[in-house]
């Protein structure tokens, strides 16, 4: 007998499509100090002729407010439980909104989006997303993003999502909003967020067909001196793609955050990619040639995810194996091409 709580067993042939497809997302995060209110908003259709209901993902999410195409839900309209929130007699096209408070400052589990210290930032891989707001938690459903960040300009001064950046606003409250928007349709584990106080090491880099593409890499101030290698890899890494594959860079704006709290090594989000310190940082007076090696192949790595993972990713997660197998190999040829492929090792 499988005791309760325990782990259950998923079989890649036991796949099914999603009922419901999200064709775009809204999102405003309005962030204070111990709560974060996320107001979503999501144009969802149905996925085929089927007569499910509208079934969400979400965690540990309170609920302030849900609303079907204009109308708020009263409490016996819906069920969250379980981490499921589910509607019944849904139409085919929704516009569903829903308004939550959660806790970063509370968050330990590091996914979702948690604070570190005196920045918030999220992690989506695998299943984060939902310990956000609702959705559909899976990476077969892409949805274009718009989102705007709110919070107080000294605690909070940069405010960063995936995308080009749209606009910034400033309150008299001293509260400041930067709205970001992503054209490119992307699954939830690629949703990031940054918000906090860091320092910008910032040059650009001229694509193939001219376009200009700014490059920033924010770090604490602590770490100003230490990111040259880094921004100079990022660079190659790109001319690279131009030159091997023909991809070239898809948005105007490229950022990389890099903090030493970030729980996993790197993280490929959309246009922002997320370092652990010791992915990035790289000096002569502290740093071997193994790790400038290791510095310029993981920057590589989370670029060449652009295409390779981001534009083209997985129906599921056991397809896991398909999108960092294949850019590995990637980052492993460009380190070759960089260095001397008669010692790479492969």
């Amino acid at each position: 007998m499988m005791r309760e709580g325990a782990p259950k067993t998923i079989y890649r042939k036991d796949y099914k499509a999603p009922d419901f497809l999200i064709d775009s997302v809204e999102l405003a995060f309005d962030i204070f100090d111990g709560r974060t209110r996320v107001a979503s908003k999501l144009t969802i259709q149905r996925n085929g002729k089927n007569h499910a209901p509208l079934v969400l993902d979400g965690e540990s999410l309170e609920i302030v407010s849900l609303v079907i195409n204009g109308r708020a839900l009263s409490a016996d309209e819906y069920r969250y439980a379980n981490g499921k929130l589910t509607i019944e007699n849904v139409p085919d096209q929704v516009c569903f909104e829903a308004d939550v408070d959660i806790v970063p400052e509370e968050n330990t589990s590091l996914e979702g989006l948690y604070r570190s210290r005196t920045m918030y930032c999220t992690q989506c891989e695998a299943e984060g997303y939902r310990k956000i707001t609702f959705g559909l938690d899976r990476p077969d459903v892409l949805s274009t993003y718009t989102v705007s960040l709110t919070a107080d300009k000294d605690t909070c001064p940069v405010l960063l999502s995936n995308g080009n950046e749209v606009s910034r606003s400033t309150a008299d409250n001293n509260r400041h909003t930067v709205v970001w928007h992503d054209p490119h349709p992307k699954p939830s584990y690629l949703f990031a967020i940054v918000a906090g106080d860091l320092e910008l090491v910032s040059d650009t880099f001229k694509t193939i067909s001219g376009k200009t593409v700014d490059l920033r890499i924010w770090v604490e101030a602590k770490d100003i001196g230490y990111c040259e290698h880094a921004m100079t890899s990022l660079k190659a890494s790109m001319r690279w793609d131009e030159e091997r594959y023909g991809l070239e860079y898809d948005l105007d704006l490229f950022n990389i955050v890099a903090v030493d709290d970030f729980n996993m090594g790197a993280m490929e989000n959309k246009s922002l990619n997320i370092f652990n310190t010791s992915c990035v940082l790289a000096h002569p007076d502290i740093t071997t040639d193994l790790g400038y090696q290791r510095v310029e192949s993981v920057v590589a790595h989370e670029y060449f995810h652009n295409f390779s993972g981001n534009r083209v990713t997985c129906r599921d997660w056991f397809q896991l194996s398909l999108k960092e197998g294949f850019t590995v190999y990637r980052d492993a040829e460009f380190s070759a091409d960089m260095n001397s492929r008669g010692v790479k090792r492969f």
